[in-house]
């Protein structure tokens, strides 16, 4: 009987969850487990998924378990990483097989290595059937039951017949997966301009969209090669203080808005959102930086509009017209007479 089979036929009242990264992707999802203790030290594993057997990293040794059990509720789960912009799935997507072994690791070393020369083979495949697709990476299943092919292409590509080739070539299941620009940099990124590794690769599973605005409230340039990550795209570290940035800006007054201060009445001709302070121009010409606290807006008062005499419209009631006409016919009648 297989480890993964006495694991599951072992009785259990509670449910125990182990969180754990895996795949290419680096995606976080809960494996269910039966185990007594979870290690304090980081740790890799074997877990089942839908794809085959998978060796990932254990997360959150040392705060999210006790006795073995997940101590975070789905929720809890669902909120925590919601907050720290990474999605993650609540609902476990497989189970936990066993801690991985040194000829586990082996595996995963030789599989790395072949899997150059299974890109190498399908990019020339592609060569002969003169598919429009770029090969940006391959991932070997632990075990062999599965290849995936990571792509770039510029719309559909009809690559059925490359997976027949495939199979016939490696005798095993392929799978091919289209990917973007911003998968790309999360497979094959290294370390971006804070001298970080790409947060793609680190933590984030969704990548959510990011726009000019954004960069246009935090950046004082938009300069493309500061404000653009390894993809090319805008960096993905813009989201985490964008809503920060709209409540602080709320806060400043907008330009040209008459204010007052200790030194008289002035208006608004520049701000920092950061540090809260507004540019202000007196009457004289003289500027100064000062405070949102220290300044308060000066309400303009309302132009009345145009022949307005300050007292309400009066109506001719229609009774009145409609009696001054009957009296016209009845003298016109009166008259003809």
């Amino acid at each position: 009987m297989s480890e993964l089979a006495q694991v599951k036929n072992k009785p259990h009242k509670n449910k125990k969850y182990l969180l754990v990264r895996h795949g290419q992707m680096k995606s976080l999802s809960l494996f269910e487990h039966h185990l007594g203790e979870v290690p304090k030290v980081p740790t890799r594993v074997v877990v089942k998924t839908d794809k085959g057997l998978e060796l990932g990293y254990l997360v959150g040794q040392l705060t999210a378990y006790k006795s073995g059990h997940f101590k975070l509720s789905p929720d809890q789960v669902k909120q925590y990483y919601q907050d720290s912009e990474i999605d993650v799935d609540c609902e476990p997507v497989g189970d936990f097989v066993r801690y991985a072994t040194a000829d586990d690791i082996n595996e995963e070393r030789h599989l790395r290595q072949i899997v150059k020369d299974e890109i190498e083979t399908c990019e020339r495949f592609i060569d002969e059937l003169e598919l429009n697709m770029k090969i940006i990476d391959a991932e070997h299943i632990l075990g062999g039951e599965r290849i995936i092919f990571y792509f770039r292409a510029e719309g559909r590509v009809d690559f059925r017949e490359l997976v027949k080739k495939l199979a016939h070539e490696y005798q095993t299941r392929i799978e091919m997966r289209q990917i973007g620009s911003r998968d790309e940099a999360k497979i094959l990124g290294d370390v971006e301009s804070c001298g970080q590794q790409c947060c793609c690769q680190r933590f984030l599973k969704a990548l959510k969209p990011v726009n000019m605005r954004m960069a246009k409230m935090q950046k004082a340039t938009l300069d493309p090669s500061k404000i653009s990550g390894y993809c090319g795209r805008l960096k993905c570290c813009l989201r985490y203080e964008d809503e920060n940035y709209t409540q602080l800006r709320k806060r400043l007054p907008k330009k040209n808005t008459p204010v007052k201060t200790e030194k008289g009445v002035g208006r608004v001709i520049d701000s920092q959102i950061l540090t809260q302070l507004v540019m202000v121009e007196y009457e004289n010409g003289d500027r100064e930086a000062i405070g949102i606290e220290d300044v308060k807006i000066v309400k303009k008062p309302q132009k009345p509009r145009k022949g307005n005499d300050n007292r309400p419209h009066q109506r001719k009631p229609e009774n009145q017209e409609a009696s001054k006409g009957n009296g016209d016919k009845k003298t016109n009648g009166d008259s003809r007479q």
